[in-house]
């Protein structure tokens, strides 16, 4: 495992961060956002999406489960699938509602609320963990797999962070 963390002081650095993960991701890449209500799990999608050229809005899945985004990544385009899993009851949930199926190796899923799939849903590239400090958040990303690995090197180097 391969970690990143640092402080964001303010809504600018999770802008910020935002922007440095929309630069570094991959197609195929899953990455799980772990944090209490309010900790800026949606936020963090938010900035990535924006910082990919998304010009809509950008909202919390909580009640459809899941929202497609088309983006450009380092000029491909990608599908980012946001998921929200806050509202399930238990992991047999994520079977039923056929979202396995998204998870082919293609898109970029961000799934907020990992842990409400249990061991059903696909292992992270990367797991971020926010939390609240202060006024502002501190953020910890770990790698789990190559491509992780080399999201969280990039990262490293980023200029903006």
């Amino acid at each position: 495992m391969q970690s990143w963390k640092a402080y964001l002081a303010d809504e600018a650095g999770t802008l910020a961060l935002g922007a440095a993960l929309a630069r570094v991701l991959q197609p195929g890449l899953i990455v799980h956002l772990h944090g209490e209500l309010g900790a800026g799990k949606t936020s963090l999608t938010r900035a990535l999406l924006h910082a990919a050229g998304y010009q809509g809005r950008v909202k919390s899945p909580t009640y459809t489960l899941v929202e497609p985004y088309a983006v450009r990544l380092n000029g491909v385009a990608v599908a980012v699938l946001h998921f929200d899993l806050y509202r399930m009851n238990n992991p047999q949930e994520f079977i039923d509602a056929g979202l396995r199926e998204y998870f082919d190796g293609s898109s970029i899923c961000i799934v907020e609320w990992p842990e409400q799939a249990g061991d059903l849903l696909p292992a992270p590239d990367i797991a971020v963990f926010l939390k609240i400090a202060g006024q502002g958040r501190d953020v910890e990303l770990n790698a789990f797999s190559p491509q992780g690995f080399t999201c969280l090197d990039r990262l490293h180097l980023s200029p903006n962070l």
